[in-house]
């Protein structure tokens, strides 16, 4: 054996054996964490990726974790060179290592195991440590809560349980590790990330997430603790102090989030009775008619509409509508620039694949086929745009968007096949010159227009047209 070879395989990295702990699965033991009213008061907390350089403005915050899994993979490959950042901070929450529904248990069992280790070694290091739980479905009981002292501290999340994006919650696998959780930990203080449900117990610590956000890191400048900021409200049924909206998709329950649901009154048009035309006027001003599938989903949507866009638009073009992951995905658009336009009862004869898709839902012979129409009074609030997140989601579930600013109105585009592929197109209605393709939603968000980048006002925006 090399000398290389041996300090290979005796590597603590490598091994992984500091810290067994004295449960079945031999899980890494994190010291119990006990908080200070002092510690919890003024409570906001920092993402890792924001914190792992060790800004000293913000060392009063804790750190956490809810963040994409590959944000943070480095804590798990390489931690001691993280050490000196974080053990300036008011305390490190264990990693958020992913505990979907959907992973193999195998997986889950080693994020469960990847959580403790990291805070075992944190804490060894000096740093206080407040452990994050998850869990998956009643399978992991068994080992999601081991290697936490009783009476500890800890900190959990709702998001992926909360109703959000089109999707209804999933209360139900929540709470059922939650109360879990409670029974086996007896928790003497619960950070929740994101808002609580009003089933829950225990000391609930809820922190305001647009206040732990970047938009407010200059609070901190030049104080030693933040200072008492309206948002933050103590709800002494259960002692939650509010920690808000923040749109993710990372962590637990379903890998896909719960049932797709209509969010505002223009997603109605999508369901219905199977046969159903649904007739309607987009906000935008153009007519739809949304053929309704027998899972009474919408199935097909046509558009008597160019969108200001005739290169890209025929007059009247369609979009199929899949559902493969579960929400609306609105495909290409189907023009008839030198074609007869067929009419929708039939229109499932055009798009015949060989499997099941499209071809196999719209089955309505036309004399049973029945159109409906639906009026919408639409708010302007309510189209647009409150956070980036939200303006993700809508294109990458409904791949075109239309929106007015300053006196122009602008579109834009996804002409991908999959659900987040590029290009994305930016362009200023009819005039075709202005079309600027972009490879990823970053590179859009930063595309400028009149010298501002998207991602700065595409939130402040009039929204005129959005499918979802």
């Amino acid at each position: 054996m090399t000398i290389e070879n041996y300090h290979y395989r005796n590597s603590p990295l490598f091994l992984r054996n500091q810290f067994l702990g004295d449960n079945h699965w031999k899980m890494p033991n994190v010291p119990k964490c006990t908080l200070t009213a002092e510690e919890l008061g003024e409570l906001r907390l920092i993402g890792y990726d924001r914190a792992k350089n060790g800004n000293d403005e913000h060392f009063q915050r804790m750190v956490h974790f809810f963040l994409y899994d590959y944000k943070f993979e480095d804590i798990w490959t390489a931690p001691e060179k993280r050490v000196e950042a974080l053990e300036k901070y008011r305390a490190v929450l264990t990693p958020d290592f992913s505990m979907y529904l959907e992973m193999h248990p195998v997986m889950q069992l080693y994020n469960t195991f990847r959580n403790r280790w990291v805070g075992a070694y944190l804490a060894d290091q000096g740093i206080k440590v407040v452990p994050t739980v998850n869990w998956g479905d009643e399978s992991t009981f068994g080992f999601c809560f081991d290697g936490i002292a009783k009476g500890s501290a800890v900190a959990v999340s709702t998001y992926m349980a909360s109703e959000h994006n089109n999707r209804k919650d999933q209360k139900d696998w929540f709470l059922a590790g939650y109360n879990e959780m409670l029974r086996r930990i007896e928790p003497s203080v619960i950070i929740c990330y994101y808002t609580p449900f009003p089933e829950m117990q225990g000391n609930i610590v809820h922190v305001d997430y647009e206040l732990s956000s970047w938009k407010h890191d200059e609070d901190d400048i030049g104080k030693a603790a933040a200072e008492p900021t309206e948002g933050i409200r103590i709800v002494k049924r259960t002692g939650h102090v509010i920690f808000d909206d923040f749109v993710i998709s990372k962590g637990g329950g379903s890998a896909v989030g719960g049932e797709w649901q209509p969010s505002k009154a223009d997603d109605g048009r999508l369901v219905g009775e199977p046969g159903d035309i649904i007739n309607s006027n987009a906000r935008g001003g153009y007519e739809r008619d949304t053929v309704i599938g027998e899972n009474g989903r919408g199935v097909v949507e046509r558009h008597y509409s160019d969108h200001s866009t005739p290169n890209a638009h025929s007059p009247i073009h369609d979009h199929i509508i899949g559902w493969e992951r579960g929400i609306p995905d609105f495909g290409k658009p189907v023009n008839y620039f030198d074609t007869d336009v067929p009419y929708l009862g039939y229109i499932f004869d055009l798009f015949k694949t060989g499997t099941n898709s499209v071809a196999s839902v719209i089955t309505k012979e036309a004399s049973t086929m029945r159109y409906v129409h639906r009026e919408y009074q639409f708010d302007a609030e309510e189209y647009r745009f409150k956070t980036i997140s939200e303006f993700k989601w809508s294109i990458i579930c409904g791949r075109e968007i239309g929106f007015v600013y300053g006196d122009k109105t602008y579109g834009i585009i996804r002409s991908g096949d999959g659900l987040e592929d590029g290009p994305f197109e930016l362009y200023e209605a009819n005039n075709e010159a202005c079309l600027q393709p972009f490879d990823t939603l970053n590179k859009l968000l930063d595309a400028e227009i009149d010298g501002i980048r998207l991602r700065n006002i595409i939130t402040q925006v009039e929204v005129l047209w959005r499918n979802i």
